[in-house]
């Protein structure tokens, strides 16, 4: 017997295809049912996507990898601004920029495959938001960068010993989600059920701790910053508290990631 994981397709009146998403990250497997009964276990020798494009859930994975590694680049670019390097600043940008793009690239090919008549074992548009929310930590992240070239950000005095562990802690929520998104094969081998959607929740529950972690540092920060406002231009003082608050955005969106993730298991 199929399992509700299975989904068909019928192509005629004498055939009918069954298909799991067996192993997202290799090929796929294709089950040719004919009508005496008799089943036959075929594996292609290229991927399903010759009939339903790249698989989508390893393409969502590749995308965490990527809005990380804009992430990634944060501690360094604010290690540069605190040395005042300006030329160093402007490289971190570079690079962040490169990932972006590249992250662009994936979501938009995400989208292209994922069209309304493809059989997901989760809905469509919870697949959509959680890539929107990973695609936000590399906006944010090229948003902080661009921020940084475009005007001369001075590190006020009172924040400076507490910028690089905001900016650290907000980075580990962002780790964590993106392992998180690295047992999307396992979740879909077990139809986002079971043990395994039980130890995924566990690894969630972690995130959101984490995450609030990231909270507490943005309010002592911002606290701090409130403090040095008299002494400080106040131009200044408004592009502070926002690169303070997107700093902050990479960890929620990272959090969004993963109570994504949960509203689809729980929809099992």
């Amino acid at each position: 017997m199929l399992t509700p994981a299975y989904h068909g397709l019928i192509t005629g009146p004498n055939e009918k295809f069954t298909w799991k998403p067996f192993l997202p990250e290799r090929d796929w497997v294709v089950l040719h049912v004919r009508q005496n009964n008799s089943t036959e276990a075929m594996k292609t020798t290229n991927p399903l996507s010759r009939l339903f494009g790249p698989n989508p859930f390893s393409l969502l994975k590749r995308h965490m990898r990527v809005a990380l590694s804009c992430a990634e680049h944060l501690p360094p670019l604010f290690e540069a601004l605190l040395e005042d390097n300006q030329a160093e600043v402007e490289i971190q940008r570079d690079l962040i920029c490169t990932l972006e793009h590249e992250a662009d690239a994936i979501h938009k090919e995400v989208r292209k495959n994922l069209p309304r008549t493809f059989f997901l074992p989760v809905d469509r548009r919870d697949l959509l938001d959680l890539l929107e929310m990973q695609d936000k930590i590399a906006d944010v992240s090229q948003d902080i960068a661009g921020l940084l070239v475009e005007r001369k950000m001075n590190v006020p005095d009172g924040i400076r010993d507490e910028i690089m562990p905001f900016v650290n802690e907000c980075l580990k929520v962002c780790t964590h989600a993106a392992s998180i998104m690295e047992e999307l094969d396992e979740l879909l081998e077990t139809g986002f059920s079971g043990p395994e959607a039980e130890s995924v929740s566990k690894m969630i529950d972690t995130l959101n701790e984490m995450e609030a972690v990231s909270d507490k540092k943005e309010m002592s920060i911002g606290k701090a910053l409130f403090k040095y406002e008299d002494q400080m231009n106040p131009v200044s003082v408004i592009f502070w508290h926002r690169l303070i608050e997107w700093i902050g955005d990479t960890a929620d969106y990272a959090e969004a990631v993963g109570n994504r993730l949960r509203l689809m298991i729980s929809s099992k």
